[in-house]
């Protein structure tokens, strides 16, 4: 017997969506990855459909090869890398600590379009990581002294407990120190894939792989 005032849970099998956007060309594609992740990025950034176009999943492995994922924002890409900054002693810092091969997902879903990046990441120099903490907002920065990120709390009230006293200690205006826990990854690309979702799921999938002497080949993947 079946109650039906419960709403019934949507079929994940039955949903569907027809791709109809534009094609990925091999010609179409810039001289580097970075460039044609610029390209993507403007789009995504100033089309007005996505909330956070900079929101990626950064996906590690622990030294035992135990996965985790989580949603950071991208802060910098140039040549370099891509980076992000996070607290020190997190899970994912102290994987990325133990094994640096990560993996970067972009969901641009509204634009039927995804990004995948996997490299090596290493830590910022303290200098880069002071001039982007100076950039926060003042909030921001007293936030990354409260949170003791991925370590087990009490309750929401420790948190804000710790934050109300930092407030206190560095009222707005005043200069907050950058802390020694906290800092940047640059995720050094080996290889950059621009996926392209097409009609009847024939979508397009273009990966940059690095060579040795620092160039690019260009591999069109199955979908």
């Amino acid at each position: 017997m079946t109650d039906d005032s419960v709403p019934r849970v949507p079929d994940p099998a039955a949903m569907r969506r027809h791709y109809r956007a534009e094609g990925l060309a091999e010609a179409d594609l810039a001289a580097t990855p970075v460039e044609q992740f610029a390209r993507w990025f403007r789009q995504a950034a100033t089309e007005g459909r996505l909330f956070e176009p900079n929101a990626m999943v950064v996906s590690t492995a622990d030294a035992q090869g135990r996965p985790g994922s989580r949603t950071v924002l991208l802060k910098h890409f140039d040549d370099r890398g891509f980076v992000f900054y996070t607290n020190y002693g997190s899970r994912k810092a102290r994987d990325l600590d133990a094994n640096p091969y990560v993996s970067l997902l972009f969901p641009w879903y509204p634009m039927a379009r995804q990004v995948i990046v996997t490299g090596v990441a290493r830590r910022t120099g303290r200098d880069e990581t002071a001039a982007y903490f100076r950039t926060r907002p003042h909030g921001s920065q007293l936030g990354a002294w409260a949170s003791t990120q991925s370590a087990v709390i009490s309750g929401r009230e420790e948190l804000e407990d710790a934050y109300a006293a930092l407030v206190a200690r560095y009222p707005e205006g005043e200069q907050v120190p950058v802390p020694p826990h906290w800092g940047g990854f640059r995720v050094a690309p080996r290889s950059v894939e621009f996926w392209q979702g097409r009609e009847n799921r024939l979508h397009d999938r273009l990966r940059y792989v690095a060579r040795d002497d620092g160039s690019w080949r260009v591999e069109r993947l199955g979908p």
